[in-house]
C-alpha cells in the first residue's frame, strides 16, 4: 500500500501516519521527491485498511499496488519524474548529455576531457575516482585524490559531477564531493550499498546489472527509494548475452519498458554497451530515437594512453558529430537539450 501526501502536508502529518502504521504492526518508509512525499507501507493490508488512512490530515491519496516495486512504480506516481543534478534536469522533456573520462587519471587529463565534453553540449561531468575492475591488476582509480580532482574541475568548468561509489563505507566521503552518486552494474544488487546511497541525500544513477531483468533493476531502485530518496535515474548500459561482437548487448527496448513501469528517468550508456568508439555515435542516435532521457559517454583527450576503456572513448572529431546529434535529434522528438539552471549555479557542492 502507498500513501501519497498532499503538497502542503507537514512533518507532523507524516509522523502521525508513521506512528499509526506502527501501531498496526506495519512499517512505513517515507520517500521525499521534488514535488510530493510518498509513504510506502509494508505489512498486513487488511490491518491498514481499517486505519482510515485516507481521512488522516495531509493525505492526498491511498492506493493498493500490485507491483513489488511500490515507490518507483507508475501505479502510485503516474506522471514521469524529472531529477535535477546541480540544476541540470534529467526527465521526459529534455535529453541530457553526460560526458567525461571513464577514469580520473590526472588533473590535466580530467580538465581537458571536461572541456571537450562541455564543447559537445554536456551539462554533467562523469568521471570515475573508484573503478571496480574485473582484474585485480587493472587500474582501480585514484580514490579521494580523484574526487578532489573532480571537484577542482567542476569549479573550473561549472559542470556538476557524477561519480561512482563502490563500497557502502565510502558513500559519505563520495557524497561530500559528488553532485550525483553512480551505482555501477557490478553493484546493481549490492543491497547494503543501495541502502547507503538511498540515505545519502544525493541523486543516484543506477546502472542495470549486466545479468539483471528489468524487474530486478527496478527492485534495486526500490531499495534506494525505500531509504527516502526518489531522485533516481535508471541507466541501461547493455546486458550480457551470447553475442561477442560488442562488449555488451544494448537493450534499447528496456527504455520504453522501464518508462512504462516506472516514473523514474531512463538514460543509456552507449560507451560501455558498444565498447568501441565507432559504435558510440550510432548507439547515441538509437538512444535518442527510442526516447531515452539522456546519454552518458566516455571522453578522453588521449585515448591511446587511457588507463581504462580507451578504445571506447570519444575524441575531438567524434565530439563534433556528437554535438550535431544533440542539436538536431532531440527537436525531432519534441524535446530540448538539457541546460543548467542558472539559479542553481551557486548551489554546486564544494569539496572538503
Amino acid at each position: 500500500m502507498v500513501i501519497v501526501m498532499a503538497p502542503e502536508a507537514g512533518q507532523q502529518d507524516i509522523d502521525a501516519i508513521v506512528e499509526l502504521v506502527g501501531t498496526a504492526g506495519g512499517n512505513a518508509f517515507v520517500s521525499r521527491g521534488v514535488s510530493r512525499t510518498i509513504i510506502g507501507l509494508v505489512g498486513d493490508i487488511e490491518q491498514f485498511s481499517a486505519l482510515n488512512l485516507r481521512g488522516m490530515p495531509g493525505v492526498a491519496d491511498v492506493m493498493r499496488v500490485s507491483t513489488p516495486y511500490k515507490l518507483v512504480s507508475r501505479d502510485n506516481h503516474p506522471d514521469r519524474s524529472t531529477v535535477r543534478v546541480g540544476g541540470v534536469p534529467i526527465g521526459p522533456d529534455t535529453v541530457t548529455l553526460i560526458a567525461g573520462p571513464c577514469a580520473v587519471e590526472t588533473p590535466q587529463q580530467t580538465l581537458e576531457a571536461a572541456e571537450m565534453a562541455k564543447a559537445a553540449g554536456a551539462t554533467l561531468l562523469r568521471g570515475g575516482a573508484y573503478k571496480p575492475r574485473t582484474s585485480p591488476y587493472a587500474f582501480q582509480g585514484l580514490g579521494e585524490a580523484g574526487l578532489r580532482i573532480l571537484a577542482d574541475v567542476r569549479e573550473a568548468t561549472g559542470l556538476p559531477v557524477v561519480t561512482e561509489v563502490v563500497d557502502a563505507h565510502d558513500v559519505d566521503l563520495v557524497a561530500s564531493y559528488a553532485d550525483m552518486l553512480q551505482v555501477g552494474t557490478r553493484n546493481a544488487q549490492n543491497f547494503a550499498l543501495l541502502q547507503a546511497v538511498g540515505g545519502a541525500g544525493k541523486p543516484v544513477m543506477l546502472k542495470r546489472g549486466m545479468n539483471a531483468t528489468i524487474e530486478e533493476w527496478l527492485m534495486a531502485a526500490e531499495y534506494i527509494a525505500q531509504r527516502g530518496n526518489l531522485d533516481i535515474v535508471l541507466c541501461e548500459r547493455g546486458i550480457r548475452t551470447f553475442e561477442t561482437a560488442t562488449r555488451n548487448t544494448l537493450d534499447v527496448s528496456a527504455v520504453p519498458v522501464a518508462q512504462r513501469l516506472s516514473h523514474l528517468p531512463v538514460i543509456i550508456d552507449p560507451s560501455h554497451s558498444g565498447g568501441r568508439r565507432d559504435l558510440v555515435l550510432p548507439l547515441t542516435r538509437a538512444a535518442i530515437a527510442v526516447g531515452a532521457d539522456g546519454v552518458i559517454v566516455d571522453v578522453h583527450p588521449h585515448p591511446e594512453q587511457a588507463l581504462c576503456d580507451g578504445p571506447q572513448a570519444l575524441v575531438n572529431g567524434d565530439l563534433r558529430e556528437l554535438a550535431r546529434i544533440m542539436r538536431q535529434f532531440p527537436p525531432l522528438l519534441g524535446r530540448t537539450v538539457a541546460t543548467a539552471n542558472p539559479a542553481a549555479s551557486g548551489d554546486l557542492l564544494m569539496s572538503n
